[in-house]
């Protein structure tokens, strides 16, 4: 079994799926409407009335999850905990009311996995799809075919925060719909280039507000199981002629709908008439489907994080006969560091910042460790939540030059036997060959740092080497490590 929890700025979901044949079937699905996009204040900070309805769901979904082992469980966060200023601090409470850590990931990689849920819900046809999916904070825009996505970007409009900030008192007018709308296409119109009609043959709605759309005007007639802007016209009509959000009741809407469904009518009526979208089908797949599709294929040795890997190497010239070198060398010292104790996760994210510790070189070789750590916490990498950027970006910002730099991590030890055993894995190989290696080869951490033992005659023979390591001694005595080499 896999499980999922879609942190969304407007709902919370639970899903449980079983595996049979790389399929995935339903067992138990929760939602919980914790609005977590209304409770940002002014300056950005979640109210704490909000923090506690959160934390509250969480702990109910951490016990529906007993019995689970971290591998089966991925949990995702969305615009709300992007933007949140004290998103950290709300994390930590709510990985240890749920037992499981938390993944805030890039709204690109919140699309390319929305498309990923929707594209398995759909016929696995040739034309190109361009799939909308507005969530509560951020609607996503994706053009893909079959399961992949070429085109994603994440723009900043959602049905909670359009509605707050468009229908503060709970009025639905006419001026205050207009204005709605054209900030929506204002937005929109950033990405209209990519998105043209010509781009794709079938549009495609997913999550709350399009599923909500499409119920509403099929069951009042105003379209045949699609979404049409001339029968989302027809509901603002309506809305309007009700006057207020309290008092709206429009046959097929859900009650906890009703409060966002503003916000969500006047984006999609934007994105219609923006992008010049007739009609649009809605589809079942979201985005926590996509993210169980993702574990799935992790588990199946099809990790989109070893694909995004190979991508960078590509695109920023990585010289891939060094960075094999040091990563393989970069493995065999963690293992020797962490003993029986081997963190995986951290063994993985030691193996992409060992392939990709050299990207920055394609900026410049002055502090290129630098522009490297740069790059790895700030591009799109799809596959890689945020957490894991910001560790692959220490591991490499550490690897070479001054250890100073690294005193904000002085609280992670799994951290430090990677960024040792990389740091060290690129002296061996300073020289860019395949030099012959120690025949006593040892690393081993201590109550206050680590011993590295290496053959005598070795130390010898390369005096470059010998130096390297001699000053090693000093940076790690920046940061509070005792580093010492050992002859044998």
């Amino acid at each position: 079994m896999l499980a999922t929890i879609d942190l969304g700025s407007n709902s919370f979901r639970l899903q449980v799926s079983r595996v049979v044949d790389d399929q995935l079937y339903t067992l138990d699905v929760m939602k919980e409407t914790v609005r977590l996009g209304a409770g940002l204040t002014a300056d950005k900070y979640l109210n704490d009335d909000t923090r506690e309805r959160a934390l509250a769901c969480l702990a109910r979904f951490g016990e529906r999850l007993r019995g689970f082992v971290p591998a089966q469980v991925r949990v995702v966060g969305t615009n709300t905990l992007r933007v949140a200023k004290n998103a950290p601090g709300f994390i930590a409470e709510a990985e240890e009311k749920l037992g499981f850590p938390i993944e805030v990931i890039a709204g690109r990689e919140e699309a390319r996995l929305i498309y990923l849920g929707a594209a398995h819900s759909l016929p696995d046809t040739k034309e190109r799809r361009m799939v909308v999916d507005i969530g509560g904070g951020s609607t996503e825009f994706i053009i893909g075919s079959h399961y992949k996505a070429l085109v994603t970007e994440s723009l900043p409009l959602g049905c909670v925060s359009y509605t707050l900030r468009f229908f503060p008192d709970g009025k639905l007018t006419r001026s205050n719909f207009r204005d709605a709308v054209l900030a929506a296409r204002n937005e929109i119109q950033r990405i209209r280039h990519e998105y043209r009609p010509s781009e794709w043959q079938l549009a495609v709605g997913t999550s709350g507000t399009a599923r909500s759309l499409r119920d509403v005007l099929e069951i009042n007639d105003w379209s045949r199981a699609d979404i049409t802007l001339a029968g989302m016209e027809r509901l603002r009509a309506i809305l309007i002629e009700q006057g207020s959000i309290d008092a709206v009741k429009v046959n097929g809407l859900k009650a906890d709908r009703a409060p966002v469904l503003a916000g969500g009518l006047a984006i999609m009526i934007a994105v219609f008439e923006e992008l010049q979208v007739e009609k649009m089908i809605v589809t079942e797949g979201a985005l926590r489907d996509g993210v169980l599709y993702d574990l799935l294929g992790r588990q199946r040795e099809k990790d989109m994080r070893d694909s995004t890997v190979a991508l960078f190497k590509r695109r920023y010239h990585v010289d891939t006969q060094q960075a094999e070198r040091v990563n393989q060398l970069s493995e065999k010292l963690y293992r020797m560091v962490a003993g029986e104790d081997v963190d995986q996760d951290m063994l993985k994210r030691l193996c992409w910042a060992a392939k990709l510790h050299e990207i920055g070189l394609s900026i410049a070789h002055t502090a290129y460790h630098k522009h490297s750590t740069y790059i790895l916490q700030n591009a799109d990498m799809p596959g890689f939540s945020k957490r894991e950027q910001a560790t692959l970006a220490a591991i490499v910002l550490g690897h070479r030059g001054d250890m100073g730099k690294m005193t904000q991590y002085i609280s992670q030890p799994a951290l430090w036997q990677a960024v040792v055993a990389l740091r060290l894995a690129v002296l061996f190989y300073r020289s860019r060959i395949n030099v012959e290696l120690p025949a006593r080869l040892d690393l081993q951490q201590h109550a206050s740092g680590f011993t590295l033992s290496l053959s005598k005659s070795w130390l010898s023979d390369n005096p470059l080497s010998a130096s390297s390591f001699r000053q090693e001694v000093g940076q790690w005595k920046n940061v509070g490590f005792q580093l010492d080499i050992v002859q044998e």
